[in-house]
């Protein structure tokens, strides 16, 4: 291990600081661009070791476990606490405006639209069993290890609350000696844990696991690997007007503040579409917003997700009728044929994208469409696929619903124009 001192010009698509050397780029994190730091260096990996001359930019963090600097530090979950708000704000619009760049897509990039700390309704910890119970918080940054989290600045104030309750609940289900995720959403009426592990349950140990979350007054349900172990009540989520229960560990988005900015783009947008396909349509994040308007036919290979959109629809009152299909667009995309029934349609597929589903989108009449995605680098291929076929990008709004981190969700908006 050697020491050297560095000068950082700029940072990178993690969240790293970048320094240019003889020998190359050396990323060094939880540093900044104006930062002279003093590394150590091990096989090319750079540990910040002192900051000689902090940035201008640079910023006390909110959080206990951010950093280098404090003890059990460096929980992975946030990577630019210590910036200051006009310069981060400025980094993560430049992810999604670079990744268009890079595709030779000319967009109106809108400003970052912000969320506050406190907001983030849904968190994956990991969890082990120790000699000592449980340990419950975040991998480390590039490592297995599990830093022990007291509070996160990011979570809702109700996850916060719990934190005693869920390591309790963590000790109780750490029956394998393997890692295993802890999720939590904060929902309507109480607190739902899914539980994924890689090893299995015997009966006296459900049964414990089971007493255990019936103590606990903040936890409304908990399911281990799928299945659902105890429900003092069904979670419910509101997507607009429509109450659903999401399915255990089902995927929603993160923050309900994100969700609601991002519903407000998409319906403003399809919402004079007499008929709206969407596309990736989990448990109905938009389809349910949507049919206040349109006839919906919701996608999905989630049968519990979509089940769960279908029972919300049928008991709602005054919406358009709501359809759905269980699909793998990714085996099966809707072909051109199946396309011409609507003039609107919303696509949110994971971080991989949807390149062969925007191959037959592109050669459709569908009149608008609205791209949602948390990945730039695959949602600029597909623009750039669309954008070939025809369509004209009217506008492209990144979203932090993932603060401080590396990550950012748009919504990109599209329109054929008239021949």
């Amino acid at each position: 291990m050697s020491a050297q001192t560095l000068e950082i010009t700029r940072l990178g698509g993690q969240g790293d600081g970048i320094a240019d050397t003889p020998a190359g780029q050396v990323f060094v994190p939880f540093t900044l661009p104006g930062d002279v730091v003093n590394v150590a260096m091990d096989k090319g990996r750079a540990t910040l070791m002192a900051v000689l001359e902090p940035s201008p930019d640079r910023v006390t963090p909110p959080c206990p476990h951010f950093g280098p600097d404090f003890e059990n530090a460096g929980c992975g979950g946030c990577a630019l606490q210590h910036q200051a708000d006009e310069a981060y704000r400025a980094w993560k619009r430049g992810l999604v405006v670079a990744a268009l760049e890079s595709r030779n897509i000319d967009a109106k990039v809108g400003a970052l639209v912000s969320t506050a700390p406190g907001t983030r309704r849904r968190v994956v910890f990991a969890a082990r069993r120790t000699d000592k119970g449980a340990i419950l918080g975040f991998n480390k940054a590039s490592s297995h290890q599990i830093v022990k989290i007291e509070t996160c600045v990011i979570a809702s104030p109700r996850i916060n609350q719990a934190l005693p309750e869920l390591r309790r609940l963590a000790t109780t289900v750490a029956v394998g000696k393997e890692a295993f995720r802890f999720s939590v959403l904060d929902a309507l009426p109480g607190l739902d844990i899914a539980i994924d592990a890689p090893f299995k349950l015997k009966e006296p140990e459900r049964l414990r696991i089971i007493s255990a979350t019936r103590a606990e007054p903040s936890v409304a349900r908990l399911s281990f690997n799928d299945e659902i172990l105890i429900e003092k009540q069904p979670p419910e989520l509101n997507f607009g007007s429509v109450v659903v229960n999401p399915p255990p560990g089902g995927f929603v988005q993160a923050s309900n503040a994100a969700e609601l900015v991002m519903g407000d783009l998409v319906c403003g947008h399809l919402g004079k579409s007499k008929r709206v396909v969407d596309l990736f349509s989990g448990s109905g994040t938009f389809a349910l917003r949507l049919a206040q308007n349109s006839h919906v036919h919701a996608v999905e290979a989630d049968g519990p997700a979509l089940n769960a959109l279908d029972r919300a629809a049928r008991r709602a009152h005054g919406l358009k009728p709501v359809t759905v299909e269980k699909r793998d667009l990714f085996r099966r995309p809707l072909m051109l044929a199946e396309l011409k029934a609507y003039q609107g349609l919303v696509f949110d597929p994971p971080r991989a994208g949807a390149e062969v589903q925007v191959g037959d989108i592109a050669r459709s009449t569908v009149k608008r469409i609205a791209a949602v995605s948390c990945n730039p680098t695959t949602l600029a291929r597909d623009l750039e696929i669309l954008i070939k076929g025809g369509y004209k990008a009217l506008s492209v709004t990144p979203i932090d619903q993932f603060l401080w981190s590396s990550h950012v969700e748009v919504v990109a908006l599209l329109e054929r124009p008239k021949r």
